[in-house]
């Protein structure tokens, strides 16, 4: 159903997509015949949405990663710089709170740490939405912030750095896919104690899953039937406690690759003195409009991440 859902809502979109263009293009006919400059200018910038709405909609159709429509965990940490710095991670937690209110993300606070004096030392947010997990999670890398501190007395100008990590929220339900041609199954004579029956036929059963070498074995019962039975749960519980272990062991490594939250390491530049400006470092997408960004308005700088992500673009642009 959740699938669905998502390609139900893809189609809608294009749908909706298309028949604004339908209108647009007869509203600029329209408009070019009774040499109506108004609406001529109306007209060009709902081409400009309709514009964005489509690269929107191509971008979703490349969330295809195994995540990417899941839910996602959003850390914030404060970097060194005491109160300045903890200020700056409410700012981004704010900022990320407002940006799925805008897109109709659930947001749940998760844990928070406050801050000595003002803002937080860390927290983390879980967003609850389709796609949640494949949009914000270009947002993962060092954020950094210049300003003049309202902190400060003497009014100077500081650069605070907090980081960002993005995760999805991962389903423990797995179902798990057994081949019958990677199982090699054998049958054998139980041993010990249970009588003359169970001594005396081939019930027990040893399954050895080949690719992984996987072996489980059961002799518990007379039944050989219900021995099989019990191996395969055996067998499945087993290649699910090494899903478990595997995804641990790759969470582990995305924690160990985290940079350290300081110079050099930015993926994202917010600068509000002496000029205004955000600019992303990977992309070479900036705005003047400091205000929308930090209230939210976060979609360029993720389109062109996930873009260049997917497919390599060049998507220096001004947002």
């Amino acid at each position: 159903m959740r699938e669905r859902n998502r390609l139900e809502k893809a189609m809608e979109d294009v749908m909706s997509i298309q028949r604004d263009l339908e209108d647009a293009v007869e509203l600029a006919q329209m408009a070019e015949d009774e040499n109506d400059e108004e609406l001529e200018a109306e007209v060009a910038q709902s081409f400009d949405e309709l514009a964005l709405r489509a690269r929107t909609a191509e971008l979703e159709a490349l969330l295809s990663g195994e995540a990417d429509a899941n839910d996602a965990f959003i850390e914030i940490h404060a970097g060194a710089g005491g109160t300045e710095s903890q200020d700056w991670a409410s700012m981004l937690q704010r900022m990320y709170m407002r940006w799925a209110g805008s897109r109709g993300y659930k947001v749940e606070l998760i844990e928070e740490q406050a801050g000595e004096e003002a803002g937080i030392k860390s927290c983390t947010m879980l967003i609850k939405g389709d796609n949640a997990y494949g949009w914000a999670k270009t947002e993962s890398g060092v954020h950094r912030l210049v300003r003049i501190s309202p902190y400060d007395s003497s009014a100077r100008r500081h650069t605070s750095f907090a980081s960002v990590w993005v995760y999805p929220l991962v389903d423990d339900t797995i179902d798990i896919q057994i081949e019958d041609k990677d199982v090699r199954t054998d049958t054998y004579r139980a041993s010990g104690a249970g009588g003359q029956h169970i001594n005396k036929t081939d019930s027990a059963i040893r399954l050895t899953h080949i690719p992984t070498g996987i072996v489980v074995q059961c002799q518990n019962d007379r039944s050989q039937h219900k021995n099989r039975a019990t191996a395969w749960d055996m067998l499945r519980a087993r290649l699910y406690e090494r899903e478990l272990e595997e995804r641990e062991a790759a969470a582990q490594a995305e924690a160990d690759s985290k940079s350290e939250i300081g110079w050099g390491h930015q993926i994202r530049s917010y600068v509000l003195q002496p000029y205004q400006m955000v600019k992303d470092l990977r992309t070479n997408v900036e705005t003047s409009n400091t205000g929308a960004v930090l209230d939210g308005d976060l979609d360029a700088f993720m389109a062109a991440a996930l873009s260049q992500r997917v497919g390599g673009e060049d998507t220096a642009t001004d947002a």
